[in-house]
C-alpha cells in the first residue's frame, strides 16, 4: 500500500514491509491471490493484509471459513491450476489441521508427478512468543517443516529481509512456509527500498563480524542476540549470523565462520530437544570438528509447552541467557 508520512520518516515495520510486498506483487502479477480467515475485510488478525481487499477485490483477497485444512487444500488446488496463492494461517498452532495437506500433498506433488505439476504457493504464518497470547498461539515449529522434503522454510527478522524474501518466495516454483515472528511485527523499524528487490532463498546474513565465537540465530531471537553483543566485554569478538532461511540451510556461511572462530552458540525460541539448533550443531560437528575449541552450545526454550503470561519471558531466550552462554563457551 502507499506509504504514510510516518513510514517515510521512520522506516517500515515488519507488518508494513510484508503488506507492501503483497501489494506490489499483486499489482505486478494477476495470478497472486491471498486467502485466509479475516484477511480481507479486517486485514488479518495482525492487520498484515489491511487495505488489500479494497484495492484488489474479494476475488483476490478472500475471506475463508474457519478451516485450516480447507484453506490449505484450496491454495494447493489454485497453485496446481497456475495461480500464485498466499494462504495465511492465523497462528502457527493452527497449522496442525492443515498438516496433512501441506506435508503430504503440497510438498510432494513435484515428486509425485515426476515434475509435471508444481505447487507455487507461500504459506504465511505468524510465529513465536512474547506477545502474551494464549495456548496454540506462541510456538516455534520451524524444525517440523524444515524436516519435510519439498518445503522451503523462511523466517525473516527485519522489515528489509521480510520484503525481499517474501517477493522471492512468491516467485518460487515450489511451496514456501513463510514464518513471521510476531514479536517483531511492530517493535522494529528500518529503511526499506520502495521498489522491487529480492533476497535469495538459502542465503544467511552476517550481521556482525568477529573472530572469537560464532552466534547463529534466526527470527525474533536475532534482536536478543544483538542486545547480547552490547553486554559482552569489549575484547570479545563475536560473529553474528542470521539464517533468514531455515531450509535450505546455508551451510557454507556457518562452516566458514566456525572454522574461523572455533566456537559456536546457537539461539532459538523453540524447545531445545530436536529443535533446529540440533541440526546446526550436528552440521558443525560434521564439517568443523578439527576446528572446534569448545562444544557447541544451545540457548533455547524449555522442553515444555509455552507458559502463560507471567512466565513467558522466563521461557524465551534473552540477552542475559545468550551472554552467559557466550562467556561459558569462551571459557571452556
Amino acid at each position: 500500500m502507499p506509504r504514510t508520512e510516518q513510514m517515510i520518516a521512520q522506516g517500515l515495520t515488519l507488518v508494513d514491509a510484508i503488506n507492501e510486498a503483497l501489494y506490489q506483487e499483486m499489482e505486478r502479477d494477476s495470478r497472486v491471490v491471498c486467502l485466509g480467515e479475516d484477511v480481507g475485510l479486517n486485514g488479518g488478525v495482525f492487520r498484515v493484509t489491511e487495505g488489500l481487499q479494497k484495492v484488489f477485490g474479494p476475488e483476490r483477497v478472500i475471506d475463508t471459513p474457519l478451516s485450516e485444512s480447507g484453506i490449505m487444500g484450496t491454495a494447493i488446488g489454485l497453485a496446481m491450476a497456475g495461480m500464485r496463492p498466499i494462504p495465511e494461517i492465523q497462528f502457527e498452532g493452527f497449522l496442525g489441521p492443515a498438516y496433512d495437506q501441506l506435508v503430504n500433498h503440497a510438498a510432494r506433488y513435484r515428486t509425485r508427478s515426476r515434475g509435471a505439476v508444481t505447487v507455487p504457493m507461500v504459506v504465511r504464518v505468524p510465529v513465536g512468543g512474547g506477545i502474551h497470547a494464549p495456548e496454540l498461539h506462541s510456538d516455534s515449529p520451524e524444525a517440523i517443516y524444515a524436516h519435510t522434503p519439498g518445503l522451503k522454510v523462511l523466517m525473516p527478522a527485519t522489515p528489509y529481509d521480510a520484503k525481499g524474501l517474501l517477493l522471492s518466495a512468491i516467485r518460487d516454483p515450489d511451496p514456501v512456509v513463510f514464518f513471521e515472528p510476531k514479536r517483531v511485527y511492530r517493535s522494529y523499524r528500518e529503511e526499506v527500498p520502495e521498489g522491487d528487490y529480492t533476497i535469495p532463498i538459502g542465503q544467511a546474513k552476517v550481521l556482525a563480524e568477529g573472530t572469537d565465537l560464532t552466534l547463529v540465530t534466526w527470527g525474533a531471537s536475532v534482536h536478543q542476540c544483538n542486545d547480547a553483543l552490547d553486554t559482552l566485554p569489549e575484547d570479545v569478538s563475536v560473529e553474528l549470523i542470521d539464517l533468514r532461511t531455515i531450509a535450505p540451510l546455508d551451510v557454507e556461511t556457518i562452516v566458514q565462520s566456525v572454522e574461523k572462530t572455533g566456537r559456536c552458540v546457537i539461539v532459538h525460541e523453540a524447545p531445545k530437544t530436536a529443535g533446529f539448533g540440533a541440526e546446526i550443531a550436528t552440521t558443525i560437528q560434521e564439517y568443523c570438528f578439527l576446528h572446534l575449541k569448545a562444544p557447541v552450545q544451545r540457548v533455547a526454550g524449555f522442553d515444555t509447552v509455552m507458559p502463560y503470561y507471567k512466565l513467558e519471558q522466563q521461557y524465551l531466550p534473552d540477552a542475559a541467557k545468550v551472554s552467559e552462554a557466550v562467556m561459558q563457551c569462551l571459557a571452556y
